[in-house]
């Protein structure tokens, strides 16, 4: 049985197109629902701190852990793996949400982890130059791919070979 979870990002939720079609690839990933975000009652690092908190809780018993995080959620995979790389066998980031200060590169050592990141070249919410500066800070073992796609990437989550991506790291 593969670990496998998919972490959706700020204003979604794991049941959001990206949690749904994954879970009819592989029945056994986890979606979780995370704190929702509500704009006018708590700001954006309150919330990464309790998002954090629930994601250490799902994640705390398993190990060799396949995490899939979307824009916000990649954001919270990223900071996940970078503090607990010998639990992570495999890192995806769809989209990942570096900004906002959010991040900082300079409190962390690179990690070998294999990270596959999917970044939309019509981008509008998360800048592909911050996520491609940071990732390269920090990953060592890093394949990214800038697509022909949005920020939400549906028609890129769906031209994956999701089987074959995740197959090549087990």
């Amino acid at each position: 049985m593969r670990n496998i979870i998919f972490i959706h990002g700020l204003e979604s939720t794991g049941k959001g197109f990206k949690g749904q079609f994954l879970k009819n690839l592989f029945p056994e990933i986890l979606t979780p629902d995370f704190e929702p975000y509500l704009s006018n009652s708590i700001s954006i690092k309150v919330l990464l701190e309790k998002r954090m908190l629930q994601l250490n809780t799902v994640l705390k018993d398993k190990k060799n852990w396949i995490i899939i995080g979307s824009s916000f959620g990649g954001l919270m995979g990223a900071l996940y793996t970078l503090k607990h790389p010998e639990k992570v066998k495999m890192l995806i980031l769809l989209a990942p949400f570096f900004g906002a200060n959010l991040i900082n590169p300079s409190k962390f050592e690179p990690i070998n982890v294999p990270i596959v990141v999917f970044h939309g070249k019509y981008d509008l919410t998360a800048s592909i130059e911050k996520s491609k500066s940071i990732s390269n800070m920090l990953f060592s073992n890093l394949e990214y791919h800038i697509v022909d796609d949005d920020h939400f990437l549906h028609v890129t989550v769906e031209k994956i070979n999701w089987i074959q991506l995740i197959g090549k790291f087990e």
